[in-house]
């Protein structure tokens, strides 16, 4: 049975797991094995999603299955650890996108329309919420997922270096 929610702190253990494994496996094909340490500064956890209740987790028999978010604050990705990329200031949805934020979806469940349909859930609230459009950085792993949702390239960038290593990134739009 796959169930939606909304995630709540006792949730940060089981995501922050969820998180490792899909970082660790589904950008193999994608990035080289010193892309995906790096990638791992740049990529995880924003407990401020969830403490403004738009972090949506799906479970499927009882376990953790995906996750991802949409928020209202001017912050495009990285974690609670990825201090440079943190911008909490709210966003005018008259004027600004809202922001697709750390989807993941367990390895083991892969390509089963997980992923979509917590995307679709958060353009559902985002657009409630008075937002006109959507912006993320999508990783490579995401971008086909992304393009089959209706999202364009805006522009593709390198993060900051991590110990001499960048990580390619696309950053994508999609009116809502």
């Amino acid at each position: 049975m796959l169930r939606f929610r909304w995630a709540d702190a006792a949730d940060i253990p089981a995501i922050a797991l969820l998180m490792d494994r899909a970082i660790s496996v589904l950008q193999q094909d994608f990035l080289s094995p010193e892309e995906i340490v790096a990638s791992r500064s740049v990529m995880g956890l924003d407990t401020q999603l969830i403490a403004d209740g738009t972090y949506l987790l799906a479970e499927r028999d009882g376990r953790l299955a995906a996750c991802g978010g949409w928020s209202a604050r001017a912050t495009l990705y990285g974690g609670d650890h990825s201090h440079g990329l943190r911008d909490a200031a709210m966003l005018d949805p008259a004027i600004a996108p809202a922001r697709i934020r750390a989807m993941y979806v367990d390895p083991d469940f892969a390509r089963q329309g997980l992923g979509r349909a917590i995307l679709e859930r958060c353009e559902a609230a985002a657009r409630e919420a008075g937002f006109a459009a959507a912006e993320m950085m999508a990783t490579l792993a995401g971008e086909p997922l992304y393009r089959a949702c209706g999202y364009t390239p805006i522009e593709s960038i390198r993060s900051a270096p991590v110990h001499g290593v960048q990580v390619p990134l696309i950053r994508m739009g999609k009116p809502l």
